[in-house]
Protein backbone atom coordinates (compact mmCIF):
# COMPACT_ATOMS: atom_id res chain seq x y z
CA UNK A 1 0.00 0.00 0.00
CA UNK A 2 1.28 3.45 -0.94
CA UNK A 3 1.22 6.08 1.81
CA UNK A 4 -1.09 8.89 0.69
CA UNK A 5 -2.58 11.95 2.38
CA UNK A 6 -5.94 11.11 3.98
CA UNK A 7 -7.68 14.21 2.57
CA UNK A 8 -7.93 15.49 -1.03
CA UNK A 9 -9.48 18.47 -2.80
CA UNK A 10 -10.89 18.19 -6.31
CA UNK A 11 -9.91 21.10 -8.53
CA UNK A 12 -12.90 23.16 -9.75
CA UNK A 13 -12.34 21.92 -13.31
CA UNK A 14 -13.15 18.39 -12.08
CA UNK A 15 -16.52 19.33 -10.54
CA UNK A 16 -18.41 17.36 -13.21
CA UNK A 17 -16.60 14.16 -12.22
CA UNK A 18 -16.63 14.79 -8.48
CA UNK A 19 -20.39 15.30 -8.23
CA UNK A 20 -19.82 18.97 -7.50
CA UNK A 21 -18.05 18.11 -4.23
CA UNK A 22 -14.55 19.41 -3.53
CA UNK A 23 -13.39 17.73 -0.32
CA UNK A 24 -12.80 13.98 -0.07
CA UNK A 25 -11.35 11.48 2.38
CA UNK A 26 -9.48 8.30 1.42
CA UNK A 27 -11.32 5.05 2.15
CA UNK A 28 -8.83 2.62 0.67
CA UNK A 29 -6.58 1.58 -2.19
CA UNK A 30 -7.26 -1.06 -4.80
CA UNK A 31 -5.19 -2.85 -7.43
CA UNK A 32 -1.46 -3.00 -8.06
CA UNK A 33 1.10 -1.08 -10.08
CA UNK A 34 -0.37 0.91 -12.94
CA UNK A 35 -3.81 -0.45 -12.08
CA UNK A 36 -3.81 1.04 -8.55
CA UNK A 37 -6.82 3.21 -7.71
CA UNK A 38 -7.86 5.11 -4.61
CA UNK A 39 -11.40 5.07 -3.25
CA UNK A 40 -12.53 8.50 -2.07
CA UNK A 41 -15.68 9.56 -0.22
CA UNK A 42 -17.15 13.08 -0.31
CA UNK A 43 -16.96 14.76 3.08
CA UNK A 44 -20.41 16.35 2.70
CA UNK A 45 -22.12 13.19 1.38
CA UNK A 46 -20.71 9.90 2.67
CA UNK A 47 -22.82 8.11 0.07
CA UNK A 48 -20.89 9.70 -2.83
CA UNK A 49 -17.76 7.72 -3.63
CA UNK A 50 -15.20 7.80 -6.41
CA UNK A 51 -12.61 5.30 -7.57
CA UNK A 52 -9.76 7.46 -8.89
CA UNK A 53 -6.70 6.05 -10.68
CA UNK A 54 -3.55 6.87 -8.71
CA UNK A 55 -2.04 8.69 -11.71
CA UNK A 56 -5.03 11.03 -11.87
CA UNK A 57 -4.91 11.64 -8.12
CA UNK A 58 -1.28 12.75 -8.46
CA UNK A 59 -2.19 15.27 -11.21
CA UNK A 60 -2.23 18.74 -9.57
CA UNK A 61 -4.58 19.99 -12.31
CA UNK A 62 -7.16 17.46 -11.05
CA UNK A 63 -6.49 16.96 -7.32
CA UNK A 64 -4.58 18.62 -4.47
CA UNK A 65 -3.59 16.89 -1.22
CA UNK A 66 -5.38 18.17 1.88
CA UNK A 67 -8.52 20.28 2.03
CA UNK A 68 -7.84 23.48 0.13
CA UNK A 69 -9.92 26.68 0.05
CA UNK A 70 -11.18 28.16 -3.18
CA UNK A 71 -9.19 31.19 -4.34
CA UNK A 72 -10.95 34.44 -3.36
CA UNK A 73 -12.06 35.15 -6.94
CA UNK A 74 -13.81 31.75 -7.19
CA UNK A 75 -15.69 31.91 -3.87
CA UNK A 76 -19.45 32.44 -3.97
CA UNK A 77 -20.40 35.97 -2.93
CA UNK A 78 -23.12 34.72 -0.55
CA UNK A 79 -20.76 32.74 1.76
CA UNK A 80 -19.94 34.86 4.83
CA UNK A 81 -16.31 34.86 5.93
CA UNK A 82 -17.31 33.72 9.45
CA UNK A 83 -19.02 30.60 8.06
CA UNK A 84 -15.90 29.82 6.05
CA UNK A 85 -13.72 30.06 9.16
CA UNK A 86 -16.00 27.80 11.21
CA UNK A 87 -15.85 25.13 8.50
CA UNK A 88 -12.05 25.12 8.69
CA UNK A 89 -12.11 24.04 12.32
CA UNK A 90 -14.08 20.84 11.60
Amino acid sequence: MIKLPAAWTAQPERAHRSGGYRHFAVLGQWGRGRERSVELVAVLDRGFRLLVPLGELRDPDAWLPGWQQLPQEQRPADVPVQAERSCQSL
